[in-house]
């Protein structure tokens, strides 16, 4: 009798955890070039990058100074 109400128990509990609903929480983030973003279950994100700083060197070119900036 006692191995019966535990098999009982075990399958009402199995039922329970079978027919329960859970929740999908997927995060998904991009980086692009222009632009990085991410979007979860309760919307999207994006972001807008700032420019790229401007680097300038000093480089001598057939014994002359030039500045090149990139």
């Amino acid at each position: 009798m006692r191995t019966m109400i535990c098999l009982a128990a075990a399958f009402v509990f199995s039922g329970a955890m079978v027919l329960e609903p859970t929740n999908a929480n997927a995060v998904v983030c991009a980086d692009g070039v222009q632009r990085a973003g991410c979007a979860g279950p309760n919307g999207a994100v994006v972001v807008k990058k700032p420019p790229p700083a401007v680097v300038c060197k000093t480089v001598i070119v057939n014994g002359v100074k030039v500045r090149r900036c990139t």
